[in-house]
């Protein structure tokens, strides 16, 4: 028992590190990205291909069991989903691959040990299996868990951006010179994909492919729907000003209408508190006196 306590707390120390790490970084998710705009995407990519442990070590045999083991659909949705979450520099597809082929081996000796524990040596393979496929998927969990968070707050921003976007376009800056000024004055995960579509067209990347790229890059509907307004825009002449401020109208309209629904499923959510812990107690409190009473009125 005391060895399981042990097994235990440690799991519980390398999740609640990992914790602390994921949330150290996001707060500097936007000093990073405007950093990397400074230097150059490539710059930063050819420091972390430098930066790759050599070959033969125990990250790059790991990260080559995890490749082995993953499919090319399972890559292609970890590159996607690591988009999502802005690319943080400590979290790679390499890494990531390197996480998944330690974990499948410490959680196949985790399930083992606790199946020679408990259930003896006839459940130790159904055991194993299941620790080593917990192990296995958790670094998918995690990278999934930013990207919904990175999205979420992309979706929280973005109607305060556009306002911003709108106003400097029509004091008379350009669609490029305004999103420069917020990416210069602004906060969160949307300036940092500003930041990144300000890159792609400085290194010679069309305005109208910069910004296709950052619609497919998210899962915000609205912004894919800013993107594609902003290529009909660009292709077809139509004052940038307007449309900017059709979208801004919209997504206000939108926000609005996502609180409105998420107050009313309140009353939904908190009817199964309110009826398995609120009444049982009100119940004691109220009917408990008058229960007693008539027992001992009925017992006499």
């Amino acid at each position: 028992m005391l060895l399981v306590a042990g097994l235990g707390a440690l799991f519980l120390a390398i999740i609640l590190a990992l914790t602390a790490v994921t949330a150290g970084e996001g707060r500097g998710a936007v000093t990073r990205t405007l950093r990397a705009v400074d230097q150059g995407y490539r710059i930063a990519a050819a420091r972390a291909q430098a930066a790759e442990p050599p070959a033969g070590s125990l990250p790059r045999q790991a990260a080559s069991i995890g490749r082995r083991l993953s499919t090319s659909g399972a890559l292609t949705w970890l590159t996607r989903r690591l988009d999502q979450a802005g690319n943080p520099s400590w979290l790679s597809v390499d890494a990531v691959l390197a996480y998944q082929g330690l974990l499948l081996f410490v959680g196949a000796a985790l399930g083992l040990l606790l199946s020679l524990l408990y259930t003896g040596p006839i459940g130790a393979l159904g055991w194993a299996v299941v620790g080593g496929a917990a192990g296995f998927f958790a670094p998918y969990a995690l990278v999934l868990h930013l990207a919904q968070e990175r999205q979420e707050e992309i979706r929280r921003t973005l109607p305060d951006i556009m306002d911003t976007l709108v106003v400097t376009v029509e004091a008379g800056l350009g669609f490029e010179a305004a999103l420069a000024q917020v990416v210069r004055n602004g906060r969160g995960p949307m300036v940092g994909e500003f930041a990144r579509v300000l890159h792609e067209m400085q290194i010679g990347q069309s305005r109208v492919d910069a910004l296709r790229q950052m619609g497919a890059r998210s899962s915000v509907p609205q912004l894919k729907a800013f993107a594609s307004a902003a290529v009909q825009a660009t292709s077809l002449g139509v004052p940038m000003g307007k449309v900017l401020r059709q979208q801004a109208a919209e997504m206000r309209l939108r926000r609005r209408q996502r609180a409105e629904e998420m107050a009313q499923k309140v009353p939904v959510k908190i009817l199964f508190p309110v009826i398995f812990c609120i009444f049982p107690a009100l119940f004691v409190v109220v009917l408990g006196p008058g229960i007693i009473r008539l027992l001992a009125t009925l017992g006499n």
